[in-house]
């Protein structure tokens, strides 16, 4: 069986407040099903990898297959926990070590 290809993705969340990890994940979950159903859904490996509430950015981990499927659904996220926010990818890369030389 071959081992499937992923992309880290570091993210930067406007947001007034901080949104908890739990409610920034819910909302990106919730975008992509939305836009994709289940089944889509199911495809992106989904995986939340860090969450700095200070800085308000996130690394979440998906398949190569969907980077397109999930970018779209970040994109289109308008609200967080029932206040109004925006999710922009900063960055894309194959390893956290790169995706963490690209910030730099």
């Amino acid at each position: 069986m071959k081992r499937s290809k992923r992309r880290y993705l570091a993210l930067q969340i406007d947001f007034d407040g901080a949104p908890t990890p739990k409610e920034f994940i819910d909302a990106v979950w919730n975008a992509v099903t939305r836009l994709y159903g289940e089944y889509g859904a199911s495809l992106t490996s989904l995986t939340l990898i860090a969450y700095n509430a200070e800085n308000k950015s996130a690394v979440i981990r998906v398949a190569l297959a969907t980077l397109g499927m999930v970018k779209a659904a970040l994109a289109s996220i308008t609200v967080i926990g029932n206040k109004e926010a925006t999710v922009h990818v900063v960055a894309v890369s194959g390893t956290i070590k790169s995706l963490n030389k690209q910030l730099k």
